[in-house]
């Protein structure tokens, strides 16, 4: 069971964003689903810019939209008062509103009230609501690949929407399946894992991914890493849950520190390999590493290319940097698996 799907199309709210570091979410949105988005709509001082239509509520409304995306994480994640006012006018003119923070907007009186009074839905996507099951961990029909990553913020969501868009360019039957809160903005649909109870993070993953026809791709965004101690549940779950057939270990060139823990470093790639086989074939024997995505962004060209290289010839499985180089070898190498 997933989220009802968003529907389309999308007035993105950019608010009085500075720059992309809070608007990150309306511009993975404005990136990866442009046909989703009809317009943005942005305050007095707002820095930030899509490059979209600009559009007030009504004229969005007019125009046919759907659903208003908050597309920002405001500092604490809460909700700006005079925020509020905009929000109910896009529930009076008949949208939607998603959002990502971490406040709830269904617990916002004044929203809730106009909410049930137009029929519109308020939908939070950091909050699951409906139930879930503990893992099985029998096999099922289709096929599914995981991102893996050495660290939180290594490019998993990013790897795994290039290998999905990669794969429906070649016509391949996929589906991305989003598992953060900007990944369902994306997507429309998925389930936040790190928001679920820790015995069913795996039985949620599992409704989330489901038996499919044998040619079917799954491409299921990764989150956290097994070696980072505040995350490595949520990524275990998602390990086991996702009975992956393919794994992509994502990592940031040069990144040697885990995030926000000192002391903590980032191990060697034969560890992260290594362990997420070992911990991954528990619910899926035949695990595979189909693939290394590197975030090369702080290297000059000639060196990305060098570290590229390296890690090639060191694992003898594509490596790939999703910008600099698209994730077409990635794509190659999967399909040769299913020869």
């Amino acid at each position: 069971m997933q989220y009802a799907e968003l529907k389309t199309p999308y007035l993105v709210f950019l608010g009085d964003a500075d720059d992309f570091l809070m608007a990150k979410v309306a511009k993975g949105i404005a990136y990866w689903r442009p046909a989703k988005c009809l317009a943005q709509m942005r305050l007095p001082g707002a820095k930030a810019d899509l490059g979209l239509s600009e559009m007030t509520v009504q004229q969005a409304a007019a125009a046919g939209a759907k659903t208003f995306i908050l597309g920002l994480a405001p500092i604490g994640g809460t909700l700006p008062s005079d925020w509020e006012a905009i929000l109910i006018e896009a529930l009076e003119l008949g949208m939607d509103i998603a959002s990502g923070l971490h406040i709830q907007l269904n617990n916002i009186e004044a929203l809730k009230t106009v909410a049930q009074r137009t029929g519109q839905r308020l939908i939070d996507v950091r909050h699951p609501k409906q139930d879930f099951e503990c893992a099985t961990g029998q096999p099922r029909c289709g096929k599914r690949l995981l991102t893996v990553g050495s660290d939180c913020c290594v490019g998993k969501m990013f790897s795994s929407l290039a290998i999905h868009r990669e794969m429906q360019r070649r016509e391949i039957p996929s589906t991305f399946r989003a598992t953060g809160q900007t990944g369902i903005l994306i997507e429309g649909s998925g389930i936040p894992v790190d928001a679920i109870v820790s015995d069913f993070i795996a039985g949620a993953v599992e409704q989330l991914s489901p038996a499919n026809d044998a040619q079917h791709w799954d491409i299921i965004e990764g989150q956290g890493s097994l070696f980072h101690p505040a995350y490595a549940g949520v990524s275990l779950g998602l390990l086991h849950g996702a009975q992956a057939d393919a794994l992509i270990l994502c990592h940031e060139a040069g990144r040697t520190q885990m995030d926000l823990v000192p002391g903590y470093a980032v191990p060697d790639f034969d560890t992260l390999i290594k362990t997420n086989l070992a911990l991954g074939s528990l619910t899926n024997p035949n695990i595979k590493l189909a693939g290394i995505a590197l975030n090369t962004s702080a290297l000059p060209e000639e060196e990305a290319l060098l570290e590229i290289a390296k890690y090639q010839e060191l694992y003898q499985v594509p490596v790939v940097d999703p910008v600099r180089t698209g994730v077409s070898d990635i794509v190659d190498f999967l399909e040769k698996l299913d020869a």
